[in-house]
Formats: structure tokens, C-alpha cells, sequence
């Protein structure tokens, strides 16, 4: 049975819940039955390689493939119970909070996976920093109402002392032990979890928490699907809660990324065509990484991107101050108003290519080769951006600004499909 009762606000409510897991001995391997988050995994290329690399992958369940969204849900349900059926997931005997730690060469990232109490932003628990698709979250609750089943932990960090104390401290006796799993995925990254379910190791962690504040950094329509749902179950209970991996910054700092637009059968030359007069626009015939230090270095004067898809690059920065003044809104921050985000889709897509923000037009890469390619095999425009400083992020959220939807990319992201967090009894 799920252990979480009334959810309250005072502060980060961490509970530990059951949960369900796949089985070692009934898979090929627990690496191939991972997945990145479903809003990474690049379609159709990536999701056809992972529905490839073993028939339980969990892929199946987060981006279920049918002809109809109802269909798409109610398979996912159905493959989620023959699953737990056959044994090949199986729910933990008794509730756990979740040590979990990735690993790859110099970066090592440890945090606590657990149910979370959920709280509106005015709150001021937990701070959203980027805006949201009503279409994406509604296809996410009905695929969590379909499921009954939290699928992926969304990505929560807090600022904490760096010491190992309190949470951390918890954190750094628990990998002493040996994990419940350890695998390592084709990324390069090693993933180890641990179950914590020692009364007093769990009041230190919730001791902890509950004085902390939380930004999300990755899993905007997760969390607007965890509030969408409370509010269709307003009763105390599991539905008052949301999956989530809580790193601290202070101890394990996150790198931020870039999330990069392709545009749809939009070729490059009809996108510089546009940007006449309005920016200042150099071709650059260099490999990716020497193009991206030249972005790096216009970013640092202002507003800079790269457009790609026709074999070069072109540095897109100096835009006519005139024209950002007459297209970016006046009634956000100035920090707002000068996001690289917030001037590609104010003035470039809005004003200049006219370009609306739906899946048939704009497609949002993390990775900047994959951006590049896509474009260039598609005859298609690439916008590169150059990633936003975390202060930036931070200090729009305490303000309660919204930046315009995929502005960062926190990392790394947990892996999908170590451990899921069931919401109903089968």
C-alpha cells in the first residue's frame, strides 16, 4: 500500500513510498531497459533504438506507440499490468526513500529519490522557472491516469550547506553499502541505488528538508501534471504527491545546457533572408566545436546564436536594438527581456520567420550534433543557442518570471525505469 498521508506545505516533504523495479534475473539487462526522460529521447531514431535494445525497455510505458492518444494510454496501462504480472517489475516490501548516484569520468551527481508532497508556486516550495504546453500536460495525466503510476522522477535541486550534514550525510553512509542496482548505460554513465529505510536516517532527511526550498530543473509538465492531477483527487493520499530525484547544488552542482530549436522545413536561407538589417550575420565554415566557442564569445556581449542545416554555421548576434524594443514585452524583468530564449521566440519566431510553437514546426534537441544533423538531413534550420547561467534561472523563479518553455537543460537526468512509484493497487 502507498504510505503517504495528508500532504502539508511546510517546506520539502520527502515521504518513501514502495517501489516498483525491474527484476535483474527476468531482463536482458538493466541498462537496456533504460531510457533518457521522455521529452529527451529523440523520435522516431532514438525511440526506435530503444524499443530495440529489449522488449521491456521502459520506453514502452513513457512514449507508448499507437494510432490514437487513447490508444497510446491504454496500452501503456495494459503493458504496465502484464509486466507487473509476469514479475518482470515488482513492487519493494516495504516504503524507502532512494539514494541515487550517477557517475561518468569528473562528474558525480548523488541525490534522494522519494515522493514529494506537492505545492502551488505561489507557495514558494518549489520553483518553476519555464513555461508549459496545456496539450503536453494534458497527454501526460492522461497517460498517468491510464497507468496509475508515476514513471520518471522529475529533476528538483535546493541549496544546501555543502557539508555532509543532514540529507547529505545520509547520502554519503549510504553508498558505503552495496547497492540494490548498479548499471551502466551506453551514455558512459554508471547508476548505483540504494533503498534508506531506517526511521532515523529518514526523520534526518525529512529534519532536513523541510527548512529547504526547491528549483525544478528539469520536468516542467511532470510537475504541472503532478498539480493537475492533485486536483482531480483532492483527498489526502498518493495523488497529493509526485516522484522526484532532490539534488543539492551546493554539494553536487548541475550542469546547465542549452535546449536547441529545429525548424520544420524551414531552410537556412530563407531564415537569413529574413534577418537582413535586424542582426548581424557571420558564416562560419568551422567543425561544431570551434563554431560553438565563437557563439560563447558573442553570448558574452548579448544575444548570440548559431543557424544551421546547410553544411555551415552562422553566427546570428548585435540584433537592432530598435527592433528588440518594439518586439520583446514590457512587462517582465530585464533579466527576462534579454534572454537569448526569450528574443528567438519573441523576435525571430513571432516577428520575423512567423513560426508558431507547435510539434509541426519546432522540435527542442539537448544535443547540439543531433540539432545539426537533423537539420541539415531535413533541409531544415537548426537554432543553436548558448546556455543560461543557473543564477539567472534561480533568481527569475524567486521572482515568479517564467521563461519561455526549454531554456535549460539541467544535467545529468536521471535515468527512467530504475525505480517507479505506483498510485493505485493493481
Amino acid at each position: 500500500m502507498n504510505s503517504e498521508g495528508p500532504a502539508t506545505n511546510d517546506g520539502l516533504r520527502l515521504l518513501p513510498f514502495r517501489g516498483l523495479r525491474y527484476a535483474a534475473e527476468r531482463v536482458g539487462s538493466l541498462a537496456a531497459v533504460t531510457s533518457p526522460p521522455y521529452d529527451v529521447v529523440v523520435r522516431p531514431d532514438g525511440l526506435h533504438h530503444l524499443e530495440s535494445a529489449d522488449p521491456y525497455n521502459i520506453v514502452r510505458l513513457i512514449l507508448p506507440q499507437a494510432t490514437t492518444p487513447a490508444a497510446r494510454h491504454r496500452q501503456a496501462a495494459d503493458t504496465l499490468a502484464r509486466w507487473e504480472a509476469e514479475g518482470v517489475l515488482a513492487q519493494d516490501p516495504e516504503p524507502a526513500l532512494y539514494v541515487y548516484e550517477q557517475r561518468r569520468g569528473d562528474v558525480l551527481q548523488r541525490g534522494v529519490i522519494g515522493a514529494l508532497a506537492l505545492s502551488e508556486p505561489s507557495e514558494g516550495t518549489v520553483l518553476p522557472h519555464e513555461d508549459v504546453m496545456p496539450d503536453i500536460v494534458a497527454d501526460r495525466a492522461a497517460l498517468m491516469r491510464a497507468t496509475g503510476a508515476n514513471l520518471e522522477p522529475l529533476l528538483l535541486t535546493y541549496r544546501g550547506t555543502g557539508a555532509a550534514t543532514g540529507a547529505t550525510a545520509i547520502i554519503e553512509q549510504t553508498v558505503q553499502r552495496p547497492p540494490l542496482l548498479a548499471t551502466t548505460t551506453e551514455d558512459g554513465f554508471s547508476h548505483r541505488l540504494w533503498s534508506v529505510t531506517d526511521p532515523a536516517d529518514l526523520a534526518a532527511v525529512h529534519a532536513d528538508l523541510t527548512e529547504r526550498q526547491a528549483l525544478i530543473a528539469d520536468g516542467h509538465h511532470r510537475w504541472a501534471t503532478y498539480l493537475k492531477l492533485r486536483a482531480e483527487h483532492p483527498d489526502p493520499g498518493p495523488w497529493g504527491y509526485g516522484l522526484v530525484l532532490l539534488i543539492d547544488m551546493a554539494r553536487y552542482p548541475l550542469q546547465v545546457r542549452a535546449i536547441h530549436r529545429l525548424l520544420h522545413r524551414f531552410p537556412v536561407a530563407r531564415a537569413l533572408a529574413a534577418l537582413d538589417g535586424a542582426f548581424r550575420v557571420q558564416r562560419l565554415s568551422v567543425p561544431l566545436p570551434e563554431a560553438l566557442e565563437t557563439l560563447a564569445m558573442a553570448a558574452a556581449d548579448g544575444n548570440a546564436f548559431l543557424l544551421a542545416g546547410d553544411g555551415a554555421f552562422h553566427l546570428v548576434d548585435r540584433p537592432e536594438p530598435e527592433l528588440l524594443a518594439r518586439t520583446v514585452p514590457h512587462d517582465r524583468p530585464t533579466a527576462w527581456r534579454e534572454l537569448d530564449a526569450t528574443v528567438v521566440h519573441s523576435t525571430l519566431l513571432d516577428h520575423l520567420w512567423s513560426i508558431p510553437d507547435t510539434p509541426e514546426h519546432i522540435s527542442y534537441i539537448h544535443e547540439t550534433a543531433t540539432a545539426v544533423e537533423q537539420a541539415e538531413r531535413t533541409l531544415s534550420t537548426a537554432v543553436v543557442m548558448h546556455p543560461v547561467a543557473e543564477e539567472v534561472v534561480r533568481e527569475l523563479a524567486r521572482e515568479g518570471v517564467m521563461m519561455p518553455r526549454k531554456s535549460t537543460s539541467f544535467g545529468p537526468k536521471p535515468a527512467t525505469g530504475l525505480v517507479l512509484r505506483r498510485l493505485t493497487e493493481n
